[in-house]
């Protein structure tokens, strides 16, 4: 049972949803099988003199009628969705299981007598329900109504046919009308509502996606904007270098060659810069930022502190806390809200970030967080993750304001610059999202 909870916890507001629709389809589509097959052998039945083979056929045609529906309830959510193909040989053969069904039951309580036994109107209502519950997914509201038509003239034609008078040909006119209507109705309107659920489901994907490739395309301009020049320049002047020893000017030559070497160290230390800027987070530009992506992704997030007296060392280990955490948010789970906070006690700086709609295994060990604490751990800090009641998940970074202070800038770099960690979790955020 706690299993089932907790996969239950781990879908997405979509999956949840969509899980309790098709669910609701399938137990209307079967109430009405079920409700057909006890009408049909009911006391009353049996004693009225029908033959057992027209009381087996109606009951076999039910069950069949809710085997060929089940299967197409599914699919015609997809196509519903937009996500799938309709197939017309399957709605053929639904329709034809439905006219069969309604047939037999009509011979079935024209036997019985539908004014000794009214509740066959019911029944007969119950043969047509399944098919046209499912079928209305697939076809326009005008169509969808003159099936239903169809179906209702198909069923009183049937009855009037027996010898019914107009008393119970309008009794199974009103039945087949409230109980087919009813179904329709309720079933397109879940699937509306379920087609809304999907619509916003995916514009979250793709304002994610939209976000990190904004990050992707910022960092690329930057990058094009140091190197286009330079790059021209050192080709021109080492094509000039390689005419001008050519001609026998080697003092020229290696004068170009110096300025060659000098634009290329300027590009190295240029580039460097980007990097630094990219990878060295600044706290509150990362606070503003995922709070920016996370509200474009649909989830409500709450900031609190102050950061402005913090150290560059603290302010740049926890932007890049914030960072990785608001890529885990939109990877993991299914969050509605998200509330971050910085808070300074004593001598120490907390850092928490706490969403719902954790998934069961929402990444507390992943090597993302795992380079965040080697990164911590420079400053001796600590980084605690982990899920709480309720699916929810909570981020706990702590950092030493005195320790951090006496740290060089230069140490924090080094200690990450070259290590797996660090690269893992700038890879995470460049494509964590996507």
């Amino acid at each position: 049972m706690d299993g089932l909870m907790r996969r239950w916890r781990g879908r997405g507001d979509f999956a949840k949803v969509d899980f309790y629709t098709r669910g609701t389809f399938y137990f209307l589509l079967w109430t009405m099988v079920a409700s057909q097959v006890a009408f049909s052998v009911t006391r009353p039945v049996r004693n009225s003199g029908a033959p057992a083979a027209l009381i087996a056929a109606s009951c076999l045609l039910a069950v069949a009628q809710g085997v060929a529906v089940t299967g197409l309830v599914s699919r015609w959510i997809d196509v519903y969705l937009g996500k799938a193909q309709l197939g017309w040989r399957p709605v053929a053969l639904g329709a034809g299981l439905m006219v069969a069904d309604v047939t037999v039951s009509v011979a079935l309580w024209s036997v019985v007598g539908l004014r000794e036994e009214p509740v066959g109107t019911s029944a007969l209502a119950a043969a047509a329900a399944p098919f046209l519950m499912a079928h209305c997914l697939v076809v326009r509201k005008r169509v969808s109504v003159a099936v239903q038509a169809g179906a209702l003239a198909l069923v009183c034609g049937a009855v009037a046919l027996t010898g019914e008078d107009a008393g119970m040909v309008w009794a199974c006119a009103i039945s087949v009308v409230g109980l087919c209507g009813w179904f329709a109705v309720t079933v397109r309107c879940s699937a509306w509502h379920l087609g809304v659920m999907w619509k916003i489901d995916q514009a979250r994907d793709v304002q994610a996606r939209l976000a990190v490739a904004e990050e992707r395309l910022r960092f690329g301009r930057d990058l094009h904007d140091v190197m286009g020049r330079n790059l021209a320049v050192i080709a021109l002047k080492s094509e000039l270098a390689v005419q001008l020893a050519r001609r026998g000017r080697a003092e020229a030559s290696v004068e170009q060659m110096v300025e060659v070497q000098r634009l290329a160290q300027e590009s190295q230390r240029e580039v460097r810069d980007v990097v630094r800027g990219y990878r060295e987070a600044d706290l509150r530009v990362e606070l503003a930022g995922a709070q920016g992506v996370l509200e474009a992704a649909g989830i409500v997030c709450t900031v609190s502190g102050d950061v402005a007296e913090l150290p560059v060392a603290v302010q740049s280990a926890l932007g890049w806390v914030v960072r990785e955490a608001a890529t885990n948010v939109l990877r993991h789970g299914d969050a509605g809200r998200c509330a971050i906070g910085v808070d300074v006690v004593g001598s120490a700086v907390t850092l928490t970030v706490e969403n719902d709609g954790a998934c069961a295994d929402p990444g507390g060990s992943g090597s993302g967080l795992a380079g965040l604490r080697e990164r911590l751990a420079v400053l001796e800090g600590t980084l605690e993750a982990g899920a709480l009641d309720g699916g929810r998940f909570l981020l706990t970074a702590r950092v030493p304001v005195e320790v951090s202070q006496t740290k060089p800038l230069r140490r924090l770099r080094s200690g990450v610059r070259g290590g797996a960690p660090r690269n893992r979790t700038r890879t995470k955020f460049a494509g964590g999202a996507s």
